[in-house]
């Protein structure tokens, strides 16, 4: 079965009450209390979408989120009433995609889960050409590049925005297509400085994004393209501001 949302949360109350919440405006929800649960309904269900709390009584939601990775690579919006930037960084940094603290509203919360299905939908329509191929069967072909492929091209740097394939140097990489967007955005401004709220805007079309989530994009492009992410060439941090694309 196909769920749009689950949530794993030990406050029985607050996770029944946010399950009903999004069943009622056909946001097909579930719940469970713990991690065990979490990757039983896993096994059994289709989900779009994990809203993982991080502190449960018999697992740390950062571990749930980490082993989860391994396998899945749906997006997981943290819940926690943890407040530090340290808290919300290493959760970002285990593989969620987004932060909610507590207390949430259930309003904003399902806008969240709302744009990020309203992007599922276009990104799945992207992965498939008019031949129905999937994203992963272009990708296995991409050495023999379709002629009507879109390539944007600059020395030592080239973007394909059918495939997700970017090529920096020596490097051949497949982006996931989050990134690819916001790589793209920077390359559509290169040379110039891109802020934090533009790319909020272009690339997840809302503003309810913390700068954590983009800061943990941003080093996944630069774990995959730099030679040294920690002292980055091509993306370059404009501290205060934003980003830039350095070419």
């Amino acid at each position: 079965m196909v769920y749009q949302c689950l949530i794993v949360e030990d406050e029985i109350e607050l996770a029944e009450a946010t399950a009903e919440y999004f069943n009622m405006f056909e946001i097909k929800s579930a719940f469970v209390e713990n991690g065990k649960a979490c990757f039983d309904f896993l096994e059994k269900n289709e989900v779009k979408i994990l809203l993982l709390d991080i502190n449960l009584k018999e697992e740390n939601g950062v571990d749930i989120c980490r082993k989860v990775r391994e396998k899945y690579d749906f997006p997981i919006i943290f819940i926690s009433a943890r407040q530090k930037d340290d808290d919300i960084l290493v959760a970002l940094s285990s593989g969620g995609d987004d932060y909610v603290k507590k207390p949430y509203s259930l309003s904003i919360l399902m806008a969240k889960v709302k744009a990020i299905l309203r992007r599922l939908d276009l990104n799945k329509k992207i992965e498939l050409d008019s031949n129905g191929k999937s994203m992963e069967e272009k990708n296995l072909a991409s050495k023999n590049m379709p002629e009507n492929s879109i390539e944007q091209e600059i020395p030592f740097l080239k973007l394909n925005n059918k495939t997700f394939m970017v090529e920096y140097g020596e490097k051949n990489v497949v982006l996931k297509a989050r990134e690819f967007a916001l790589l793209e955005e920077l390359y559509k401004h290169k040379g110039e400085i891109v802020t934090k709220e533009e790319l909020f805007e272009n690339v997840w079309h809302d503003g309810f994004y913390s700068d954590s989530t983009l800061n943990v994009h941003i080093r996944r492009l630069r774990e995959k393209l730099e030679e040294d992410p920690s002292n980055p060439k091509l993306i370059k941090t404009i501290w205060g501001t934003g980003y830039q694309l350095d070419i």
